[in-house]
């Protein structure tokens, strides 16, 4: 449980960004509504603007980048508008009593369509078919060819968290069987009767035809996919990966898919952001990419405004706050 009561009017910055970018005067009154009595909103859309109002805030709505950080002595709580954290764990923020929520656990389902949006445009060849446009016709055979289905096949999730159920809930309704692994221990549903432990990664890799990768970026799964744990993985496996690139040496990802350890990748994060023209990454025609956009849904922030809302009324109560980050684990 975080520590943390509000006991009388506190002032919030609310900090837009590209998952938050704007507030409108309605959902400006129900975050008044959900504050102590009293409370002030101050609204900034550029950091330099939330730099010069953070003297006297006590609650951050948005990003808490470090100058920002500084430049706020009072500030005793963040709810993050991102469900990733590991930009803002810096050691000062780490080390701090600022309590630090965010939108783990919500942004799942949108990050999952992504990923078997992705998945399809792989094995069915979608993605060929769009890239070629009225030249497919001729490459029809050599399409139908390389089409693979999903029914039977066996995926692997990497992060068992929001993100990973909601892709086992999509394999399984494609048919497939779902395992699953995570670092901590957790329930198993959606089709997965046991969340296995991280020593059984080699197991998982060799079981799998796809392999997708749900889970944080900490120090502990920076490059957890390298040459060797490529060369674990089932050959002609599938990667999925909409969480965060560095999870991936892209070096070794590469390697893999020149030798065919690794039969295709389907990715909205890349090693490097945004990934460089001349990277070889393009060049691989089983290799599918959207931009960093699985982020988006029209129902992202309404729901991040309500669970921070609700964390509102529960910190004047003195309950536990939802989305809490353990900053030391880094998510």
């Amino acid at each position: 449980m975080a520590d943390l009561r509000l006991d009388g009017p506190v002032t919030i910055l609310v900090l837009l960004g590209l998952t938050l970018p704007e507030v409108s005067d309605a959902e400006k009154e129900e975050i008044r509504a959900a504050a102590p009595p009293g409370s002030t909103i101050k609204i900034a859309s550029q950091l330099r603007d939330a730099i010069a109002m953070a003297g006297d805030v006590d609650v951050i709505l948005g990003f808490i980048p470090e100058a920002l950080f500084h430049a706020a002595p009072r500030l005793r709580w963040v709810h993050a508008i991102a469900s990733g954290v590991d930009m803002f764990l810096y050691p000062a923020m780490r080390e701090s009593s600022v309590v630090l929520t965010s939108e783990k656990g919500l942004v799942g389902g949108h990050l999952a369509d992504t990923g078997f949006g992705l998945l399809l445009a792989l094995t069915r060849q979608i993605a060929t078919a769009i890239r070629l446009g009225p030249a497919s016709w001729q490459a029809r055979e050599t399409m139908r060819r390389k089409e693979i289905e999903l029914e039977g096949l066996t995926m692997g999730i990497i992060g068992f968290g929001g993100t990973g159920r909601a892709m086992a809930r999509r394999a399984v309704a494609f048919g497939m069987q779902v395992i699953a692994l995570d670092i901590q221990p957790v329930d198993p549903s959606d089709g997965v009767r046991e969340v296995w432990g991280r020593d059984r990664l080699g197991e998982l890799l060799a079981a799998s035809d796809v392999v997708a990768i749900c889970c944080p970026l900490t120090a502990e799964t920076r490059h957890l996919f390298n040459d060797a744990t490529f060369a674990q993985m089932k050959r002609g496996a599938i990667l999925v990966n909409v969480t965060r690139g560095e999870i991936v040496d892209g070096e070794a990802l590469v390697r893999a898919l020149r030798d065919g350890r690794c039969g295709g990748a389907a990715l909205d994060v890349a090693p490097l952001e945004p990934l460089p023209a001349d990277h070889p990454l393009w060049t691989f025609e089983n290799v599918v990419m959207t931009p960093h956009t699985a982020g988006a849904s029209q129902l992202r922030a309404a729901r991040n405004l309500a669970r921070f809302c609700e964390n509102l009324r529960r910190a004047r109560a003195g309950a536990p706050l939802l989305g809490v980050v353990d900053k030391q684990l880094g998510y």
